[in-house]
């Protein structure tokens, strides 16, 4: 979110008609200059707030002792670790799954765009606590005493999310002809696929990517109901014994998703600024 503060600016600045003799200087229109105050303050003063908490003690001043004591807190690494590899395993399934039916529909079944924008809009239709008590009753013992049955249900999740990323980015090419030149050099689907049309949705595949490690590491329904103690869970139930550390926490991870997502859309922007600049010198 931060990485898209500067593009809202460069929106927002309007050029002053150029005059002989002076300088062009960009003028901020009011209206836009108080709606962007506004949202930054939405979004700054509860982390403000949050942070100033995560740095008192019970006495109210400050201190850092909520941050210290994070790593040695009772069940936090376990936590952790647990929604670190369910994030990992959902991503890996997620686009497994969703990229070569994305391409398929697009290559061979474009009549089924409309269907599918229809099946990927219903998990965001049925809410989470629905579905979760429904995998629970249909699913096996086995899978139920695994906590990757999670991921498997994070899948369906992220769907909607992922889908319209892959969609906008295959939209963005001319994947028929990419696919037919690739063919006709002797290349077969698999390496297709991964040679040739994913490095093209690069951008697209990001995008999921992000959606879909904020979706996890975020969820709490879900992950509450199977029982298992992920971040989230973690930090709601610890929060009845130490609020600071548990506000702390969450601030941790606020942050450090943010610092994440600004990393991989950075390095989307240095690829594609490295590619324009090949492209322009040949």
């Amino acid at each position: 979110m931060a990485s898209l503060i500067p593009d809202i600016v460069e929106d927002a600045l309007v050029a002053v008609p150029e005059v002989p003799g002076r300088r062009r200087r960009p003028r901020l229109r009011l209206w836009r200059a108080v709606v962007l105050f506004l949202a930054g303050a939405y979004f700054l003063i509860p982390i403000y707030a949050g942070l100033r908490f995560s740095f008192e003690n019970d006495a109210g001043h400050l201190s850092l002792y909520a941050v210290k004591a994070i790593p040695s807190e009772p069940g936090f690494s376990a936590a952790f670790w647990l929604s670190m590899r369910l994030a990992v395993v959902t991503l890996a399934l997620t686009l497994v799954l969703m990229v070569p039916t994305s391409v398929y529909v697009h290559l061979k079944l474009p009549r089924l765009r409309r269907l599918l924008d229809f099946v990927t809009i219903l998990p965001i239709v049925i809410p989470p606590i629905v579905l979760i008590l429904g995998v629970l009753r249909a699913a096996p013992l086995w899978l139920r005493a695994s906590p990757y049955l999670l991921s498997l249900v994070y899948v369906i999740l992220s769907m909607p999310f992922v889908y319209r990323s892959l969609d906008a980015g295959l939209s963005a090419i001319d994947l028929k002809t990419l696919v037919e030149a690739s063919r006709s050099l002797g290349g077969n689907w698999l390496n297709t696929l991964w040679r040739v049309v994913v490095p093209n949705l690069r951008s697209a595949l990001l995008s999921a990517t992000v959606l879909t490690l904020a979706l996890v590491l975020g969820e709490f329904t879900m992950a509450s109901l199977d029982l298992w103690t992920t971040l989230p869970v973690w930090i709601y139930q610890f929060q009845q014994v130490d609020a600071h550390v548990s506000t702390a926490v969450s601030m941790v991870s606020l942050i450090g998703t943010w610092l994440l997502i600004t990393l991989i859309v950075s390095l989307d922007r240095s690829q594609s600024r490295r590619t324009r600049r090949r492209t322009n010198n040949s």
